[in-house]
């Protein structure tokens, strides 16, 4: 999330349609924090229901055109497929869709998490002394959540044909195992006690991708990941290594680009333990 908004007509229209959404969900918009997405494209803030229950309302913004598929309609189908996951996934509450010329916006009023998230960036900037009832939950929601069927894809296998050979430099391991993931797992999106926020992109994945994601946010963190890996031991055995593979594939990708530089060594090693598996 960006804190600051973006350019000043994208500010108005945002706040514009975000207030529009709020009374067509017959919600109030409360002071206090608000976040903007990348270059203005989402805006939330803290909300109440008629009822006066805390809620959070998001609206994203999209061209008409793109007003579909896997991302946009992430949120509304987790709610289908998962509910609130024993109270670790904010429950969606409602949605409400406007157009503005060639522009399409959602707005999704979900339950407010009065949590922080563990980090305020993806990657994990400092070690966590966290519970082991909270790994406990977290590897059972993910169990949960792998058992779900859908037809999101997440990851897919040309994907992996292309980016593993060229950037960790094996062939693409065999999947064994095709599971439902959130396939954004990092601790921007986590709070303790646990929640799991930001449902856009799940889907299919290779077993063991969500733990292979959270490590890969941890990488600068030993005794954290050392955590990840024991809640987790998928990780480092044959069957975990086509998702390990995948997620340190993407992760270089991303350095490739400019991003990420802080873990290039760590993934860097990450790869050549890949390759001498």
């Amino acid at each position: 999330m960006y804190s600051l908004p973006p350019d000043p007509d994208t500010d108005r229209r945002m706040r514009a349609r975000h207030a529009s959404a709020a009374r067509a969900l017959d919600v109030r918009t409360e002071p206090g924090s608000e976040f903007w997405g990348w270059a203005g494209r989402t805006l939330g803030s803290p909300a109440r229901t008629s009822a006066g229950e805390p809620a959070w309302l998001r609206l994203v913004s999209a061209p008409e055109d793109k007003a579909a598929g896997k991302l946009w309609d992430g949120a509304l189908d987790a709610q289908h497929a998962f509910g609130d996951l024993d109270g670790h996934r904010p429950a969606l509450l409602g949605v409400h869709d406007a157009f503005d010329d060639t522009t399409a916006y959602r707005a999704e009023l979900s339950e407010r998490v009065e949590e922080p998230v563990l980090s305020d960036d993806p990657l994990l900037g400092r070690e966590l002394q966290l519970p082991d009832t909270w790994w406990e939950d977290l590897a059972g929601t993910l169990e949960k959540v792998a058992a779900v069927d859908t037809e999101r894809v997440a990851v897919r296998r040309q994907y992996m044909d292309r980016a593993i050979p060229e950037f960790v430099g094996i062939p693409a391991p065999a999947v064994t195992c095709w599971t439902t993931a959130h396939a954004d797992l990092h601790w921007a999106n986590v709070t303790a006690p646990l929640r799991l926020l930001d449902w856009e992109g799940w889907g299919r994945a290779p077993e063991g991708f969500d733990a292979a994601t959270l490590y890969a946010y941890t990488l600068l963190q030993p005794d954290t990941a050392a955590r990840i890996r024991e809640a987790f031991p998928i990780l480092g055995s044959p069957a975990g290594l086509a998702a390990e593979a995948t997620v340190c594939a993407q992760l270089l990708q991303t350095v490739a680009r400019g991003d990420n530089l802080i873990i290039e060594g760590p993934l860097r090693h990450w790869a050549e333990e890949l390759r001498r598996r």
